[in-house]
């Protein structure tokens, strides 16, 4: 028996009748988890800008290798294309390109990563809701997309004979964040999926560069067959570099009624199946938990 004699506060015994440990499993964090989800946030953020000689400036030096090789060979003698000259109707079309692809290679490997390196609980254990995770991660990818997009139209807006000045500044903003935001989403659903760094490489390889190649960058797609425009109607991408383009340009190549708004229409719709998806994958646990 300790002789000793014990020191109690006061107030210690009515502390610890006033906050009882809760049941287990009822949440103490009843509300949106803003900290935790800002936290993890500032966490992706950081971890793509550390390196970012490869995740920004390198992908943006790669594009404007495109602008200059098409500009150079198809763009010469005074070619325009839908009434405006071809470097300008190119230019915001590889912006998207450009902006579309890091979005989906940030999200694709943040729980890739995380499930070969045996840390994949840092994303599980921490008290944040399925949807504050996406949130999240999906909020850093937009974030690269967005730094890669403006430091590209920084570069362009410096290349000679290139004006890529927006006539609808709404357009430029809300294209670029349903685009980045319908790739982020795609992206976590790969990372998810995958295993291993070459099933990640695939789906860039085969679904998102094709995505992105044919929907329009480096072409008018009303010049196109009939039957491959009806194709490039079916690519989601196609409307976001669409509406992409109608933000600086002012106007669009498709012979679809009312394309702005269908193209904002078929984006958010595309944001909520995708998000769906994610949800359902995250919230399962899906080869992220044993």
């Amino acid at each position: 028996m300790n002789d000793q004699p014990q020191f109690l506060r006061p107030d210690s015994t009515e502390s610890a009748a006033a906050r009882p440990f809760a049941e287990p499993g009822v949440p103490h964090i009843r509300a949106l988890n803003v900290p935790g989800m800002l936290a993890l946030y500032v966490k992706e953020v950081r971890r793509f800008f550390k390196v970012q000689l490869q995740t920004i400036w390198a992908p943006a030096i790669t594009t404007l290798l495109f602008l200059a090789i098409f500009t150079v060979a198809l763009g010469g003698a005074g070619r325009q294309v839908i009434g405006v000259p071809f470097a300008d109707f190119i230019a915001p079309g590889l912006i998207m390109m450009a902006m579309l692809q890091n979005s989906f290679a940030n999200s694709s490997f943040s729980l890739l990563v995380g499930k070969i390196q045996g840390t994949i609980v840092d994303y599980l254990m921490p008290p944040l809701a399925v949807g504050e995770l996406m949130i999240a991660l999906v909020g850093a990818a937009i974030t690269r997309a967005i730094l890669v997009g403006f430091a590209l139209w920084l570069a362009m807006s410096l290349w000679p004979g290139v004006h890529v000045g927006a006539d609808h500044l709404w357009a430029v903003a809300l294209f670029a964040i349903l685009g980045a935001m319908m790739l982020g989403f795609l992206g976590l659903i790969t990372s998810v999926w995958a295993e291993k760094f070459d099933h990640a490489a695939a789906v860039t390889n085969f679904v998102v560069t094709p995505l992105a190649l044919l929907s329009g960058t480096f072409y008018s797609v009303d010049r196109l067959a009939p039957w491959f425009q009806t194709i490039a109607h079916g690519n989601p991408v196609y409307y976001a570099i669409m509406g992409f383009r109608y933000g600086f340009i002012g106007t669009v190549d498709s012979t679809i009624a009312h394309p702005v708004q269908t193209a904002i229409l078929v984006l958010v719709a595309a944001n909520i199946v995708l998000g769906l998806v994610t949800y359902r994958l995250l919230a399962s646990g899906w080869k992220l938990k044993a």
